[in-house]
């Protein structure tokens, strides 16, 4: 793993290698890097994982099993921009999988209690229409949304 730029760092109450390999099979440019082990020094089991580093869509991310006091919350958070209605439905299954939580619009946290928002990549156009209108009719459909419906997001902009 390169050591210049940045890193994200999540921390985790024993699960860091498991995140990985779940945000591995969700994004399918990744790869796992290195695997840090406790060793007799401690303070973890001897042999278990204390970090695991990846990278998915270029972005570098280790993962720290750091105890059961870290918790995450919405204050840090990744927005995933989709090109269409398939990939959006696509990181919304994934990511909520096996325990995760649907938000509202478009938000949603995943399994380890990680925040995404998955975007269609036109909604900043929509709801940033010159038009104030056509701007308010896409964020009022958007309040009422949780997985994002990009034709509704369409005709609440047309006014249909």
């Amino acid at each position: 793993m390169v050591t210049k730029g940045f890193t994200t760092s999540l921390w985790f109450d024993g699960q860091a290698e498991e995140a990985a390999d779940f945000y591995l099979s969700v994004f399918k440019d990744g790869e796992k890097g290195r695997i840090g082990r406790y060793t007799d020094a401690g303070p973890g089991e001897p042999g278990s994982v204390l970090a695991v580093e990846w990278t998915v869509n270029g972005q570098r991310f280790v993962g720290i099993n750091g105890g059961p006091q870290f918790h995450f919350d919405e204050a840090i958070s990744f927005q995933i921009h989709c090109d269409d209605q398939d990939e959006v439905d696509y990181y919304w299954d994934k990511l909520t999988e096996g325990g995760g939580e649907h938000g509202d619009c478009g938000w949603l946290k995943d399994r380890f209690g990680l925040s995404w928002q998955v975007v269609p990549a036109e909604l900043i156009g929509l709801i940033s229409d010159p038009d104030a209108g056509k701007a308010a009719r896409t964020t009022q459909a958007m309040l009422g949304m949780k997985k994002l419906d990009i034709a509704a997001l369409r005709r609440a902009h047309e006014g249909a």
